[in-house]
C-alpha cells in the first residue's frame, strides 16, 4: 500500500496512535528499553549545503557526548514541509528541531505526539533553565513539549549618528522625550554642516506585518507603558492597542512624522534599504537591534575609512514619559528541540535522550556546537574565539549547522567572538552590557504562552486590521475616531473571543 503523507495540521489519528504508543510506559521502569548507542536527530541547515557525514565537528560531539550521531540535515527553506512528512511516516527521529509553534505542531503535541517535558527538565542540570520565563513563553498553554533555543532576549536598540551629535552638541538620548529632541535637531540644524537642510532625524521603513512585530511603532508604544502585544490591566489580559499609553505613544509617532523629522517615504521606504540614508548622511537615527549597530560600522568603513569609528553610537530601551523603563524583549528563543514518542517509546528511552541532550548542552559540547574545533575552525585570544577565514569549507558548514542544536538554556555555551577592532571590541562589550541591564525592565507579553484557537485562525489577519490603521493615521489618511474604530472592529471580527480565550487560558493554569 501506498503511504499518505498529510500535512501537519491534519495528523490528528496519527498523533493518537502515537500517544497510545506510549501509554502505560510511565513509572520509570521503561519497559527494559534497550540503550540508545545512536541518537537520530532531524535538523535545518542555513548554509549552502548540508554538512558532510563524519565530519571532524560533528565527530568531536559525539567524543564528547560519548553518543553516535545520526542527522538528517534538511535545507531551511523546506524544513516545514519535511518536518509533514517525517511525522506522517515510519522514520521518525528521536529528536526533531522544531521552530516554532505553529498549528500542526501544536495540534500534535497536545494530541500527544510529543513527549511532555514539564516535570522532567529540572533532573537535568544542563537543561534545567535559568531562563524560566522564556521556558514558559516557549510552553503550549503551561506546558514544555520541547527544551527551547536560547536566543538574545534583549535586542532593542537605538543607534544614532555620532558625529552629528558631536556636531550639534548633543548627548546620546535616554528618554522619548530626548529622541524627540535630537530627530528635530536632525532635521533643522544642519548636523552635517553642508549648509543644506537635506537632513531628517528617524529612518522608519515600511513594515508589512501585523502588531506586536518588533516594528519601530511597536518599540515606541512598549516604551510608552502599553505593554508588549498584551498587557494586564486590572486583572485582566487586553491588547496593548486597547490602553491611553499606546494611543499616547501613536500622538508621539504622528508628531515625529507631522515635525517632518522622519523620512517622507517611511510608509514604503524597502527595510532592504534601511541602512543607506544612515549611510549616506540623510538620515540620523535607527530603531532596530543592536546588530545593527555592528553591521553600520562594518559599512562605514568603507563609505569613510578615515572617520567610521566616530560616526556611530548605541544604546538600548528608552525611558518614557512616566519616568519608567519598559523595555522590549525578544520571546528569547528559536524553537525548540521536541521529542516524538513514536520513535522514543518509554519513559526510559525518553531519559536516555534528555541525558544525552544534556551533555550536548555542556559548556565543552557547547564550544564545539557554537565554535568548532580549537586550532581548525577558531583560535583562542583570551576567553574571545577568533575565526579560522581560511578553514574547509566543510568544517565552516558543519559549525553554522550544528549550532542549530546549541539549546543553551543555561546561558551561552561557547565562546564570544573576538570583534575586529578595538572600537567594534568595545561597541560589542557595551551592546552586552546594555542587554544585561535592560533585561531587568523587560516587558513580558504576557500572552506568550498561550495559544487561542480563535487566534491561530484568524489572529494575524486581524491584528493587520490596527496596524494597518495606525499606518493610515500617521499618514493622515484616517483621523483618530476613524483609527478607534478600526480598533472596535478588531473587537467585533474576533478579537473579542480572542481576549476571552486568553484570559481563560491565563486563569486555568
Amino acid at each position: 500500500m501506498k503511504k499518505r503523507i498529510l500535512p501537519i495540521a491534519t495528523i490528528a489519528i496519527a498523533s493518537v496512535a502515537l500517544a497510545g504508543c506510549s501509554n502505560g510506559s510511565g513509572g520509570g521502569d521503561g519497559g527494559g528499553s534497550a540503550e540508545i548507542e545512536t541518537l537520530t536527530i532531524q535538523a535545518p541547515y542555513l548554509s549552502t549545503s548540508a554538512p558532510q557525514a563524519d565530519n571532524a565537528v560533528e565527530t568531536a560531539l559525539e567524543e564528547e557526548i560519548g553518543t553516535k550521531l545520526d542527522i538528517t540535515w534538511v535545507p531551511n527553506a523546506s524544513y516545514e514541509d519535511k518536518t509533514n512528512i517525517t511525522l506522517a511516516g515510519d522514520s521518525v527521529p528521536h529528536v526533531m528541531v522544531i521552530q516554532g509553534k505553529s498549528p500542526g505542531f501544536v495540534k500534535n503535541a497536545e494530541a500527544g505526539a510529543f513527549w511532555e517535558l514539564t516535570d522532567y527538565l529540572a533532573d537535568y542540570p544542563n537543561l534545567n533553565t535559568n531562563l524560566p520565563e522564556v521556558q514558559k513563553a516557549s510552553s503550549i498553554n503551561g506546558k514544555v513539549y520541547g527544551i527551547f533555543r536560547a536566543r538574545d532576549t534583549m535586542r532593542t536598540s537605538v543607534m544614532v549618528r555620532a558625529d552629528w551629535l558631536e556636531n550639534l552638541g548633543l548627548e546620546m538620548p535616554e528618554t522619548t522625550d530626548d529622541l524627540l529632541e535630537v530627530a528635530k535637531a536632525f532635521t533643522e540644524k544642519d548636523p552635517d554642516g553642508n549648509g543644506q537642510n537635506d537632513t531628517y532625524g528617524l529612518i522608519i521603513p515600511s513594515w508589512p506585518g501585523a502588531i506586536g512585530t518588533n516594528s519601530p511603532y511597536d518599540v515606541i508604544e512598549t516604551w510608552f507603558g502599553a505593554g508588549n502585544r498584551y498587557t494586564q490591566r486590572d486583572g485582566e489580559i487586553i491588547p496593548n492597542f486597547d490602553t491611553d499609553e499606546w494611543l499616547d505613544a501613536v500622538e508621539y509617532e504622528k508628531s515625529l512624522i507631522d515635525g517632518g523629522y522622519v523620512n517622507s517615504d517611511f510608509a514604503t521606504f524597502d527595510s532592504a534599504k534601511w541602512n543607506e540614508p544612515f549611510l549616506n548622511g540623510k538620515g540620523g537615527i535607527i530603531i532596530d537591534v543592536h546588530s545593527r549597530a555592528a553591521s553600520l560600522m562594518s559599512l562605514l568603513k568603507d563609505v569613510d575609512p578615515d572617520n567610521w569609528q566616530n560616526m556611530v553610537d548605541f544604546t538600548g530601551n528608552l525611558i518614557g514619559p512616566d519616568g519608567e523603563m519598559h523595555a522590549l524583549p525578544t520571546t528569547g528563543y528559536s524553537g525548540f528541540i521536541a521529542i516524538p514518542k513514536a520513535q522514543v517509546r518509554t519513559e526510559d528511552e525518553l531519559r536516555q535522550v534528555l541525558s544525552i541532550l544534556n551533555e550536548m548542552n555542556s559548556p565543552e559540547a557547547g564550544k564545539i556546537l557554537n565554535n568548532g574545533i580549537e586550532g581548525e575552525t577558531y583560535t583562542l585570544d583570551g576567553e574571545l574565539a577568533v575565526a579560522i577565514d581560511d578553514a574547509p569549507e566543510d568544517l565552516k558548514n558543519a559549525v553554522s549547522s550544528l549550532a542549530q542544536l546549541g539549546m543553551n538554556v543555561t546561558g551561552f555555551q561557547g565562546y564570544l567572538p573576538k570583534q575586529a577592532t578595538d572600537v567594534e571590541q568595545a561597541a560589542y562589550d557595551k551592546r552586552k552590557a546594555i542587554e544585561a541591564s535592560d533585561y531587568e525592565n523587560a516587558v513580558i507579553d504576557p500572552t506568550a504562552p498561550y495559544v487561542s484557537q480563535t487566534y491561530v485562525a484568524q489572529g494575524a489577519q486581524l491584528d493587520l486590521i490596527v496596524s494597518d490603521a495606525r499606518l493610515k493615521y500617521l499618514a493622515g489618511q484616517i483621523d483618530r475616531e476613524q483609527l478607534l474604530a478600526e480598533i472596535e472592529r478588531w473587537h467585533a471580527s474576533g478579537g473579542d473571543q480572542i481576549i476571552s480565550e486568553m484570559n481563560e487560558l491565563a486563569s486555568a493554569e
